[in-house]
């Protein structure tokens, strides 16, 4: 009725063929979890419902919605009306029921349909999802949809979408039916709806209503969106189960970062699942402690798995492929020493092991390699492929080696020797349900031995693809030469600020909304290139110059003092309000300090002239009477509001003990200045591009670390540990740190976050 009504007020318009109505726009908003409204919508869209000519419906996910609500808007007024805000079924029914065209009143009872619908809303209102099937079982026994139509209605719908929601209740609803099946008529039901495509489809997007909010967030900040039409097989929503492998060697990096984000995207996008799988095969280099911060880092980008699970899971099931393998001979027993064996396959030798008999390479498996003995500890066993292959990774690869010391930190001491990643990869993925495994382009030479190993161990092969790896200039990625820096203390740890480690990155000031919309705006490209630093800089920045409360730093060792008067008499002392944010008044207010005696930056002192006017930023204009060695006297100007061709300078008030006194709380609880340290940081190395054989030693960068002391406003005081801020004219800043000084009381120590400029 609410579609008939607002089209009833309508003008008619003159077009060819006589007049007719003006076609009428609703946007319908739908917060999260509206399964309901979204389906009729699908349904309305693929005229699957009778509907009115002159009315168009634009529907938009909006995730500042209320979950499971809907707003309806005429469109045709500028600015849009808001009509209604209603419950996801009312958006349904107001959907279904209103869009329908006045010949197909005619032909129905509507009334009477319409009378069904409301006494199943409320009989259902209050029941628990078993007694609302027990009636609706009852229902069904002749009837094929509930309005006894040969259509799907707002009331199949609605309570299909009920289903929908309960995980358990859906499961069970498509289950097999037993003719002794209680439920048996609404099973039939169910599943019939339930088979609809264009259902199917309205789950899928409902489903993925996060994922299409951060498209959002990219268009808005990015200002262009990656492409992610990939074109790969077997991409059908809810079935598609992703995976993030990493090895708890280490921190998350960006790179890492990217991974992990596309994998989520997919996994969402297509309603389907993502598992976390840490990749524990290496006792040498993993420790709990990476393992832990990698969880902490996944959680910071907003990505929850549907599973968690580790290689070390599946040790046993490994050790018996790999014994089939030896009998199938396709893996054979290797004692040749390390390096004459890196010799021979860079060389693509064979050796004298691989001829040996299946026999004898299961003796040695079983008898010494599996019990560990002296002589089994000097042997690897190794996949049979190709030795001769131009690519390196078909030439007998690892499967198995040993580690005895130290012990796993999962398994302990109960496993001597431990598969490799390439051998357990494949393996376990299809083991997972893995329908989909994107990895980093860095091993697109590793797709024939993935698909080999899957193969020989006849197993479901997953569907590979590899995505551009993220590059940087002048950024160390390879986690070995970030362990080195660790290693020889040349960083503060993994979440030193010039690493592109997650932590690092946001210890930087790189907000996580910006690294999102960053990666996901790459898309699934193959394409790979170095970038510059500058662009995610600048992406952060528009996130932050919105929100980022306003205050002021002048150096500690090169400052100015400036004496304030008017009419030639020093200004009085006072304490004024004023915004925190000049564009955005939600920031909040601050106080200035206005006082005779002020301090600028000397650059700033040196710039001016005698005679010019200047404007002192949350102050006014002033005019330069004298200038010497002793610092400058200002002359205030408060009738001279013309700010447009003047220099702006920051400044801050520089008191004596009595005014400080003067100063409203007192001296101890408003000392007027905040001690700062201001931190800048560079890049870890002189080097755009670093090669894999680069000896880091001699590109490090010696000066990646410049400290500033300065003097900050009194509000700084207020500053917590991570908060980002400006500092006006100086740029964006984030708190690292928060000391208590004996005498400044709070002294801070801010991080420089660069700006995209090249401030780097």
């Amino acid at each position: 009725s609410l579609l008939k009504q607002q089209s009833a007020k309508l003008k008619p318009s003159k077009i060819q063929g006589g007049p007719r109505k003006k076609l009428m726009k609703l946007l319908i908003k739908v917060g999260e979890g509206c399964i309901a409204s979204r389906a009729a919508f699908m349904l309305w869209k693929d005229n699957e419902i009778p509907t009115t000519p002159s009315v168009e419906l634009i529907m938009q996910v909006d995730p500042d919605i209320p979950s499971g609500h809907v707003k309806v808007y005429n469109e045709e007024v500028k600015p849009a009306v808001e009509l209604a805000f209603v419950k996801d079924e009312a958006g349904a029914v107001m959907i279904m029921s209103g869009g329908e065209s006045s010949e197909s009143l005619q032909e129905v009872d509507y009334s009477s349909k319409q009378a069904i619908l409301a006494d199943w809303l409320l009989s259902i209102e209050s029941l628990g999802a078993k007694e609302m099937f027990e009636k609706l079982n009852t229902h069904l026994v002749y009837r094929t949809y509930i309005l006894n139509t040969h259509k799907v209605s707002a009331a199949d719908v609605i309570l299909w979408a009920r289903a929908k929601k309960d995980d358990k209740l859906a499961k069970y609803l498509l289950t097999p039916i037993e003719s002794s099946d209680v439920f048996r008529f609404a099973k039939r039901w169910y599943k019939a709806v339930d088979s609809m495509k264009i259902l199917q489809q309205a789950v899928g997007i409902t489903r993925s209503s996060q994922v299409n909010s951060q498209w959002d967030d990219v268009m808005k900040l990015v200002k262009s969106q990656g492409s992610f039409d990939v074109n790969l097989p077997g991409l059908e929503y809810g079935k598609v189960v992703t995976r993030f492998p990493p090895e708890p060697s280490g921190y998350l990096h960006i790179g890492h970062a990217k991974a992990a984000l596309l994998n989520d995207f997919f996994a969402r996008y297509y309603g389907g699942k993502l598992v976390l799988r840490f990749d524990d095969t290496n006792p040498m280099k993993e420790k709990l402690e990476f393992e832990q911060n990698i969880i902490q880092d996944l959680v910071r980008l907003g990505i929850k798995p549907d599973v968690c699970e580790y290689a070390s899971d599946y040790f046993d099931r490994l050790l018996i492929y790999a014994r089939q393998f030896i009998l199938d001979g396709l893996a054979y027993v290797d004692m040749t020493p390390v390096e004459l064996l890196r010799e021979q396959r860079t060389r693509k030798e064979a050796n004298e092991y691989r001829a040996q008999s299946v026999e004898r390479n299961l003796e040695l498996w079983e008898n010494e390699m599996v019990k560990a003995t002296e002589l089994g500890q000097k042997c690897v066993l190794r996949a049979k492929i190709d030795i001769t292959n131009n690519n390196g990774a078909l030439r007998d690869p690892i499967m198995y080696r040993f580690c005895i010391d130290p012990p796993h930190h999962r398994t302990g001491s109960k496993y001597k020797m431990y598969p490799s990643y390439d051998f357990s990869c494949p393996i376990i993925d299809s083991l997972e349900g893995v329908t989909h495994a994107l990895r980093s382009a860095e091993y697109s030479d590793r797709e024939d031995q993935y698909y080999w190993f899957a193969d020989a161990a006849k197993v479901r092969k997953p569907v590979m693809w590899d995505f551009a790896r993220l590059n940087f200039m002048y950024t160390v990625m390879s986690k070995r030469k970030l362990t080195w820096f660790v290693e020889q203390k040349y960083v503060e740890g993994w979440n030193d600020p010039r690493f592109p480690t997650v932590q690092g990155i946001r210890r930087r000031g790189l907000t996580i909304q910006a690294l999102r919309a960053f990666i996901l705006s790459q898309g699934a490209s193959k394409n790979s290139t170095f970038m510059e630093w500058d662009k995610i800089w600048a992406v952060n920045k528009r996130v932050i110059d919105p929100i980022a409360p306003r205050f002021t730093g002048i150096d500690a060792n090169k400052h100015v003092k400036a004496t304030v008067q008017i009419n030639g008499n020093p200004v009085l002392l006072e304490k004024v309000e004023v915004p925190r944010h000049k564009k955005n008044p939600d920031v909040g207010l601050k106080f200035v300090i206005r006082s005779p005696t002020i301090i600028l930056e000397q650059e700033d002192a040196d710039s001016v002239d005698i005679g010019e006017i200047v404007t002192m930023m949350d102050w006014g204009n002033m005019k330069v009477a004298s200038k010497n060695a002793d610092g400058l006297v200002l002359e205030f100007l408060p009738e001279n509001t013309d700010y447009k061709k003047t220099k702006k300078f920051t400044w801050l008030p520089w008191l004596d003990k009595q005014e400080q006194e003067k100063v409203e709380g007192g001296y101890e609880s408003a000392h007027h200045l905040t001690k700062l340290t201001l931190v800048k940081y560079g890049h870890l190395v002189t080097k755009a591009k670093i090669e894999e054989d680069d000896d880091i030693e001699k590109i490090r960068n010696m000066d990646s670390k410049i400290e500033t002391p300065a003097f900050g406003d009194f509000n700084l005081k207020g500053v917590n540990k991570d908060e980002t801020i400006q500092l006006e004219r100086r740029g964006f800043f984030i708190c690292d740190d928060v000391h208590d000084d004996p005498v400044h009381g709070k002294a801070l120590v801010l991080i420089e976050i660069p700006d995209g400029k090249g401030r780097t």
